[in-house]
């Protein structure tokens, strides 16, 4: 790849997805798109992105821009949110809405490991407690990613990462050489396809908002319009999940951590007058 191509695959991701991409990541960036170019029919790199200046054909740019996009992720990936949301955030929520279901949404899942997880755990929670009721929703930037995810299908690494065996045993079954998540678990699910910068306001209330390791990875500019537009569909008693050690920036305008809990947060009372 020379210069060109690469200032052009940096202004794409930033322009369509408000994505931060180092131009000096020419191998990241170049293995990234390898194998749209593959499957799209060209020979190379470069001829998809000399396509995508010619032709200016969307389903071709977004899949460029969905493979540069494309986060890491894993099952109970830091464990600490979700014992977190098992043990306080959903039985304190449910309490609250006496009856209401919790509305739960993974806002970038990629391949769904994430919402599974928390989906199992919802599961284990209404075995404790049949009244307590939980929707779960997930998103991505990605259209096959969330292809993948709604198959439920893993192979052996991804199984390994981070899923403790009492879970795999109660909850998969083997295909072959891969591992699927029972219907039950699917179900719960519901999926959309989203891309935060272009607007949250028609998606409807949350009570909890996993969007994990996404927000540092956009733009100063996407982050603060991201986060506000979170805090726009978050309930007033609600949480943010990030990373753990994740900075963002403008978080703090419309969001305040809750002390002793790293990558939870409420919403900031000052931008709940200001946005009223």
């Amino acid at each position: 790849m020379n210069a060109e191509e690469v200032a052009m695959a940096v202004s794409l991701t930033r322009a369509r997805a408000g994505l931060r991409l180092a131009p000096e990541k020419t191998y990241f960036i170049e293995s990234r798109l390898a194998p749209v170019a593959r499957r799209e029919g060209f020979e190379s790199v470069s001829d998809l992105l000399a396509a995508i200046r010619a032709r200016r054909d969307e389903a071709l740019i977004w899949a460029a821009v969905e493979a540069l996009a494309a986060g890491e992720t894993c099952f109970f990936r830091d464990r600490t949110p979700f014992v977190l949301f098992k043990t306080e955030l959903a039985p304190q929520l449910a309490a609250a809405r006496r009856g209401r279901s919790v509305r739960i949404w993974s806002a970038a899942c990629a391949t769904g490991q994430e919402i599974y997880s928390l989906a199992m755990l919802a599961d284990e929670l209404a075995m404790e407690d049949p009244e307590l009721q939980i929707e779960l929703a997930a998103s991505d930037l990605s259209g096959l990613a969330l292809e993948r995810a709604q198959s439920g299908l893993y192979d052996q690494f991804e199984i390994q990462r981070g899923l403790p065996i009492r879970r795999l045993v109660r909850y998969f079954e083997k295909v072959d050489d891969h591992w699927r998540i029972c219907p039950e678990v699917r179900r719960r699910v519901r999926w959309r396809r989203i891309n935060l910068v272009a607007g949250l306001k028609a998606i409807g209330r949350f009570d909890v908002v996993f969007c994990r390791y996404v927000l540092s990875s956009m733009t100063e500019e996407a982050q603060r319009k991201v986060a506000q537009e979170l805090a726009g569909v978050l309930a007033e008693d609600g949480f943010l999940v990030l990373g753990l050690k994740e900075s963002v920036a403008g978080l703090g305008e419309a969001f305040q951590p809750v002390v002793g809990r790293p990558g939870l947060y409420r919403r900031n009372p000052a931008f709940r007058a200001a946005a009223a």
